[in-house]
């Protein structure tokens, strides 16, 4: 049994349905790639595991480590091992890395980490990603470049240790050093304990990362699975080849 399992899923915002029936599995220890043109319902279907409240589940079932979790509060989701990692972060004005990091980590614990314990986690986690001390004292990605947001991404990821880690688009606007710098926290994060859902458009960060199983969505549905070879063929070939044809 998979710790992600969704179940012919299908959303709608407002009355435009969305996704039309998505079944995929995330295990821990694997990275599963979901890949598709822009407006295929990628980012959907992160908003909908994660319960925004904007996208009405109509169909289908979201199941976390054997539980029905789909009408589940955000909240829950997150203490159950679910993580988001979004497409644009937004600033947090006046609340520091470090506060912000420590409040929501103690919201997913039964007792609260102490200061002295909480610091030594994430001088390690920022080690490990390479980032400067100083950047626990900054807002929250306030005047951060879109790679020092995306690296803060991946710092909660690593401070708040999900089981599941879904990671929207993480490598958009990233230079090539960023993206490497990302690509590798995210290897180091992945292991027994936690599994990536990993969402893109390109290929490019999966020169980086190699996932374990590809799944190809356009207008909403899975239409081709494979190993990474598939998405090497996407960046050949582009997304038209697997497009389902329409006939009149």
């Amino acid at each position: 049994m998979a710790f992600l399992e969704v179940k012919d899923l299908k959303v709608k915002i407002e009355d435009k349905e969305i996704l039309k029936g998505i079944s995929l599995e995330v295990n821990k220890n694997e990275v599963v790639a979901l890949m598709g043109p822009n407006g295929s319902g990628k980012s959907t279907l992160a908003y909908a595991l994660m319960g925004h409240p904007r996208y009405q589940i109509t169909n289908g079932k979201i199941m976390l480590n054997g539980k029905d979790a789909t009408n589940a509060e955000p909240d829950e989701r997150a203490k159950n091992g679910l993580f988001l990692s979004f497409q644009y972060p937004q600033e947090i004005s006046g609340v520091s890395v470090s506060n912000f990091l420590r409040t929501a980590l103690n919201a997913k614990r039964e007792k609260p980490i102490s200061v002295p314990d909480f610091h030594k986690l994430l001088q390690e986690k920022m080690a490990l990603l390479k980032m400067d001390k100083s950047f626990a004292l900054r807002y929250v990605n306030e005047g951060f470049s879109g790679g020092e947001k995306k690296r803060a991404e991946i710092l909660q990821m690593a401070v708040l240790h999900p089981q599941i880690a879904i990671l929207d688009e993480t490598d958009s606007g990233l230079d090539i050093d960023a993206l490497k710098t990302v690509a590798n926290g995210v290897n180091a994060l992945k292991g027994p304990e936690t599994g990536i859902l990993l969402i893109t458009h390109y290929q490019r960060i999966l020169n980086y990362i190699t996932p374990d199983k590809v799944h190809i969505v356009i207008d909403g549905r899975i239409v081709k699975s494979g190993g990474k070879e598939l998405a090497l063929q996407v960046e050949e070939k582009g997304y038209d080849w697997v497009r389902p044809k329409v006939t009149a």
